[in-house]
């Protein structure tokens, strides 16, 4: 077996994510195409493949962990980059509906050639600003569950992504080890956006130690009409 699928196997083994082998074959296709793509346009510093396999796959895999995924689920992942975690995570739960969205028009060109290669329904990459996005009718309020990570600081990120969230769904934010005075700051704008935090769930990946934190937050009623404020402003002026 070759260094990635080693890797991802012995991974998923200690986070206790069961792999069939026709998720490896998708995983292993997706890894040839982030190589390729790197190529042409700069998607990640990240390229052995226990690192690919631990901290952009695993990593990804571990939002399973921290809410319940409902069947046929619609799923937003909020500047996702090279397709983390929304790609893996599609990969795994193949029923979810899976939108990818970032503000970088050559990700998303590689996104789509990526999920052309890979053969998969019901997910598409999106090139869009979370501002504007969040105030488009067909997707406001209009997801089980929104991903995202690292892309800004919590509270900016809460006013990308909670406006996406369904009354009733959840917000869930990949973030490294030391998150609590963020989680602090964001506090109020969580508030405001209509969100509640139910949890830090504190991960360590496997096989490479690195530790990791999921916030948790429930939305538990919609946003205010005024949130996301236009292009730049959140986080210029984050609601503190």
């Amino acid at each position: 077996m070759n260094e990635l699928l080693n890797s991802l196997t012995r991974a998923a083994q200690e986070t206790n994510i069961p792999l069939s082998n026709h998720h490896l074959q998708l995983f292993e296709q997706y890894y040839q195409c982030l190589l390729e793509g790197n190529q042409k346009f700069n998607l990640t510093a990240i390229t052995e493949p226990l690192e690919v396999a631990v901290k952009h796959f695993i990593d990804s895999l571990t939002c399973l962990t921290a809410v319940n995924f409902p069947q046929a689920a619609r799923l937003l992942d909020v500047g996702t980059g090279a397709g983390f975690p929304g790609l893996p995570i599609k990969i795994y739960r193949p029923d979810l509906n899976v939108t990818l969205m970032d503000s970088l028009n050559k990700r998303i060109v590689f996104l789509k050639e990526t999920l052309n290669t890979l053969g998969l329904s019901n997910i598409q990459a999106v090139h869009d600003r979370a501002e504007d996005f969040g105030r488009r009718p067909a997707d406001r309020e209009n997801y089980d569950i929104v991903v995202s990570r690292a892309v800004a600081r919590l509270a900016v990120l809460a006013e990308y992504c909670l406006p996406c969230v369904k009354p009733g769904g959840y917000f869930i934010s990949q973030k490294g080890p030391d998150i609590e005075q963020e989680v602090q700051e964001a506090a109020r704008a969580i508030k405001i956006l209509g969100g509640q935090l139910t949890e830090v769930k504190k991960i360590q990946l496997p096989l490479i130690g690195d530790g990791r934190s999921l916030v948790v937050i429930k939305k538990i009623q919609p946003t205010p009409a005024t949130y996301p404020r236009k292009a730049g402003l959140p986080a210029k002026k984050p609601i503190l």
